[in-house]
C-alpha cells in the first residue's frame, strides 16, 4: 500500500506543473524569450512522460529513458503521433542551449505540447 502511495504522489508531482509551464511559455513567447519558452514546453512534455511512467510504477531518470518510453507509448497508441510530437519537444529543448529556432516554431510548439500533454493525461 505504501509503495502505491509513493507512485501516486510521484505521478501527481509530475502532472502538477504542466499547465503552469505552458502558461509561462506563452508569457515568455510574448516577451520573445524563445529559449526560456522552449525549455518550459520541453519540461511540460518530459514531466508528462514521467507521470505516465510513474503511473506504471516506473521511474525515468535519463533523456534516453524518456525517449525509450515514448517509443513504447507510440507503439501502444500509433494514431497519436507521440514520437513526432516528442521529437518536436526535443528540438525545443535543444533550442534552450542553441537559440536557433524562430518565434513561429516555438509558437507552434505550444499547440504541439498541449496536444501531447492532453493525450498522455488520458494514460494517468
Amino acid at each position: 500500500m505504501r509503495e502505491e502511495i509513493k507512485w501516486k504522489e510521484r505521478k501527481d508531482r509530475y502532472i502538477e506543473p504542466n499547465g503552469k509551464y505552458i502558461k509561462e511559455a506563452r508569457k515568455l513567447l510574448r516577451k520573445e524569450d524563445l529559449t526560456q519558452a522552449s525549455e518550459k514546453l520541453w519540461g511540460a512534455c518530459a514531466e508528462m512522460v514521467k507521470a505516465v511512467a510513474a503511473n506504471r510504477n516506473l521511474e525515468l531518470g535519463t533523456h534516453a529513458s524518456l525517449w525509450e518510453f515514448v517509443s513504447k507509448l507510440d507503439k501502444e497508441h500509433p494514431t497519436w503521433n507521440l514520437l513526432e510530437s516528442f521529437s518536436y519537444a526535443g528540438n525545443l529543448h535543444v533550442n534552450f542551449y542553441e537559440g536557433m529556432l524562430t518565434k513561429d516554431y516555438v509558437k507552434r510548439g505550444i499547440d504541439i505540447t498541449e496536444d501531447f500533454v492532453s493525450k498522455l493525461k488520458q494514460l494517468v
